[in-house]
């Protein structure tokens, strides 16, 4: 896994060009942004991942000048009443905050379960699954156009999002249930992480006790459809680093070194 700097924030106005960071909520040790660091590193946007889980690990504040928020998924943890992400009411309440403010946000899997609790939906009870479909999109215009008609959708995850009465629908899978959605102007879930790597569904099994089944079905899925995930994720970044204004205005840029110092570190 990459590891973008400890103080990203407070380095973030400390190089001759100020550059975009991103705050990542990490639920399990196995999942992380995976391809995603790539393009964001490509781009120059900086990412600082935060792992409540951890031993002292903490969640950004709310008043952290993030220009994003990557909310990831969380293996078997889920948000319908079953087994509960253990931080999930303090990262609802997180994911109002910057929704009220405008802060862009992206949700896979329970991170999408979050948003859309904090949109106003809720979740559904669901057993632990991981599979590998095709999702396709129904709105031409999802994410400028750059969401592609289809692409793969991996799916390891408990609960499954009830979405708000205003959310947009961008793509569904074969069964006809939202795979991507859109809250407000800048805030999207997806219900696979579009950046998984085989590696990280590996760790999320040997991570914890509880697992799917037939886990060796879904990682040679999995193994397949690792070239044609990597290919769509060039469209899907460049549409949401678009739609979030990731390489633009920077929070951070704009704000003493000294008080970032103080929130982050």
């Amino acid at each position: 896994m990459g590891e973008c700097s400890p103080d990203a924030f407070a380095m973030a106005n400390r190089t001759e060009t100020p550059m975009n960071v991103v705050a990542v909520i990490q639920h399990t040790s196995g999942e992380y942004l995976g391809l995603i660091e790539d393009h964001l590193e490509g781009r120059r946007i900086r990412f600082q991942y935060f792992r409540p889980f951890a031993s002292g690990g903490k969640l950004p504040a709310p008043d952290l000048p993030a220009d994003a928020l990557i909310l990831l998924g969380g293996g078997p943890w889920g948000s319908a009443g079953s087994r509960d992400l253990p931080t999930l009411a303090a990262e609802v309440e997180l994911t109002r905050t910057y929704l009220a403010e405008g802060t862009p946000i992206i949700g896979f899997g329970v991170g999408a379960q979050i948003l859309a609790i904090a949109a106003g939906g809720s979740a559904a009870p669901s057993d632990l699954e991981f599979s590998a479909t095709t999702a396709t999109r129904v709105v031409d215009d999802a994410l400028n156009g750059f969401l592609p008609e289809e692409f793969p959708q991996v799916i390891y995850m408990r609960d499954r999002p009830v979405l708000p009465e205003d959310a947009r629908i961008l793509a569904v899978d074969e069964g006809g249930r939202p795979a991507v959605f859109q809250v407000g102007d800048n805030a999207y879930g997806f219900l696979g992480n579009p950046g998984i790597k085989l590696g990280m569904a590996e760790d999320l099994i040997m991570e914890f006790e509880e697992v799917p089944e037939d886990t060796s079905g879904g990682l040679e899925q999995l193994r397949v459809l690792q070239p044609e995930i990597e290919d769509s994720l060039v469209p899907i970044m460049t549409g949401l680093v678009q739609c979030t204004s990731l390489m633009s205005s920077p929070k951070a840029a704009g704000m003493p070194g000294q008080e970032l110092d103080t929130q982050v570190i």
